[in-house]
């Protein structure tokens, strides 16, 4: 049984909580609402680099934006970074808390080898310097889901500094006008996330939830080199599918693994930076366009109308589609950063430091991570193009779709269908009806076996194209019916009949003179129609090609 919520009461007093499936760190502000899934709706939001007001005046100058990032991405591991406790999404309230995590008196951190270890891999995938010796601080707040009034992060000395991440974005409305752009990463530090604060102002109270407090953290800094909403979205999508290759972050948006802070700012191109609002937890790719492109306008009116930017914290409301303040940040609150006393350095080793006859188990070895990395969402999509002609655009949407990947490969394994009509199959059929029906590729009721046998026959002409179609669509009913079965019982099998294909034709072509007529006019549309007419007639159980072979030689074509 679970242990019960830590009560606070505060009469009289209202709360206000920016909400995240997962929770939040920061308290005030508006509530944000129910999370997007990327690997079910890609934002749409773009905006080009130069804005300007609604109704730009003549000569006016335009408006640069800047934007910078700063992303949380809770780390997959079974434990929390300073204690054993477990980590498990939607355990019930305080079942998952050590005495470390409520900060008893006398309890001491102990550092968690899997996160130092996904730290490192995070690190050498976006390119940075891995620091063989990196530091721990206290950093000092109150607040009631915090019990010993101060966060251990890494501050002063991170784990990983000065990388780059790599993204796509596209130019135009043609999904083939594609460029690559680069935003630089200050650096990626590791902390303990705090727990979650639940406030019910009906009965004045918020109550305490520890299970997140201490769950290892990943904080990923971006310079301020992105200009808009999509680019933003662009790049932390392009991160997101990083960590999930990596293994180091499942980084689920809708259950607050991964978190963004967006740093805005507007200027006129040569002037100084302008001054910058923070607008804090995003828990969607979709609201984080909306958010700073929000914002970017705001900015603007605000100065075209004779007004000043705030340095302030802001919220999104993702019922209004607007940024709203939450704290001003003039009376910044001192952190009182200090050393973390009860941790060492944390001291990282490469073949050439590593200890002779050092223990594997006591020491982390870089090189060694290294070689362990996987194939990254670049280089699959790379290897896609190359090794099955697909256009990049597809292999963008492979990757999209949690899951999507792994199906198309078991596909191509089970099928002798070329590359190409699989590709078709499953990105214009399959996915379509997957987006009809809000699903995930883990939910389909059509397996890649089923879709492989299905493309078989199709293959090997057993069945015509809008048969296929038709059996596709019986498969999604997740009767338990093999593609052959349906094909067998629906009487769908293309007529292998020739003798009987060419009565047929005949028949047709005496049935409909006119359409004759305009096909020996060279009615380019009339030899279609007539095709139509006879496999109308066959219940599309004939070949078309077939068919207009067979009609081209009656009528001497």
């Amino acid at each position: 049984m679970a242990a019960p919520m830590l009560r606070l009461g505060f009469p009289g007093r209202r709360w206000a909580l920016t909400w995240l499936d997962g929770g939040s760190r920061h308290r005030s502000g508006s509530q944000t609402g129910p999370t997007s899934n990327w690997a079910r709706r890609q934002s749409s939001v773009a905006q080009p680099s130069l804005h300007t007001a609604q109704k730009p005046r003549k000569g006016e100058h335009k408006w640069a934006a800047v934007v910078g990032l700063e992303i949380h991405a809770q780390i997959s591991s079974n434990s929390k970074l300073f204690s054993g406790a477990q980590v498990c999404f939607a355990a019930p309230p305080n079942s998952l808390v050590s005495y470390f995590d409520a900060s008893l008196p006398g309890t001491l951190p102990v550092l968690n080898r899997r996160c130092v270890e996904a730290a490192v891999m995070t690190g050498l995938a976006l390119n940075c310097h891995i620091n063989k010796k990196s530091l721990f601080d206290r950093k000092h707040y109150f607040y009631s889901d915090l019990p010993a009034g101060y966060q251990i992060t890494q501050q002063r000395l991170p784990i990983a500094a000065n990388g780059h991440l790599t993204y796509c974005i596209y130019l135009g409305k043609k999904p083939s006008q594609v460029t690559t752009k680069t935003v630089r990463i200050k650096q990626i530090q590791l902390e303990q996330d705090s727990g979650k604060s639940l406030h019910d102002d009906l009965r004045s109270q918020t109550l305490i939830d520890l299970n997140r407090a201490g769950i290892g953290l990943l904080e990923v800094v971006l310079e301020p080199d992105l200009c808009c909403g999509e680019e933003a979205a662009l790049a932390v999508r392009e991160l997101q599918l990083i960590l999930q290759a990596l293994g180091t972050s499942q980084a689920n948006m809708a259950e607050g693994q991964l978190r963004v802070d967006a740093n805005i700012s507007v200027h006129h191109p040569g002037e100084p930076l302008g001054v910058r609002t923070e607008v804090k937890n995003l828990n969607s790719l979709r609201f984080l366009a909306k958010a700073i492109d929000y914002e970017i306008q705001r900015q603007i009116t605000e100065l075209e109308n004779g007004g000043e930017i705030l340095n302030e914290t802001r919220s999104f409301d993702y019922k209004l589609g607007c940024t709203m303040p939450m704290r001003d940040k003039e009376g910044k609150q001192d952190y009182r950063f200090m050393p973390e006393p009860n941790l060492p350095p944390l001291v990282l080793y490469d073949d050439t430091s590593l200890p002779r006859g050092a223990d594997s188990q006591q020491v982390i070895n870089i090189d060694q991570l290294r070689d362990m990395l996987p194939e990254l969402p670049s280089a699959t999509r790379e290897r896609l193009v190359q090794q099955y002609g697909m256009l990049p655009e597809h292999s963008f949407a492979l990757l999209n779709e949690v899951g999507l990947l792994e199906f198309f490969q078991n596909v191509i394994k089970e099928t002798r269908t070329e590359p190409k009509k699989v590709t078709n199959w499953v990105l214009n059929t399959f996915l379509c009806y997957l987006k009809q029906q809000n699903l995930a590729v883990s939910e389909s009721p059509v397996t890649p076996s089923a879709l492989a046998e299905l493309l078989n026959l199709l293959d090997r002409k057993a069945i015509s194209s809008s048969a296929a179609k038709q059996v596709f669509e019986e498969l999604w009913k997740g009767e338990g019916k093999t593609a052959a079965q349906i094909v067998s019982e629906q009487q769908l099998e293309l007529m292998q009949d020739q003798e009987a294909l060419e009565k047929l034709c005949q028949t047709t072509i005496d049935g409909h003179p006119q359409v004759v007529m305009d096909v020996k006019k060279r009615n380019p549309k009339a030899i279609n129609k007539l095709i139509g007419l006879v496999r109308k007639a066959s219940h599309s159980r004939a070949d078309p090609a077939l068919i207009k072979k067979i009609l081209e030689r009656k009528l001497s074509l």
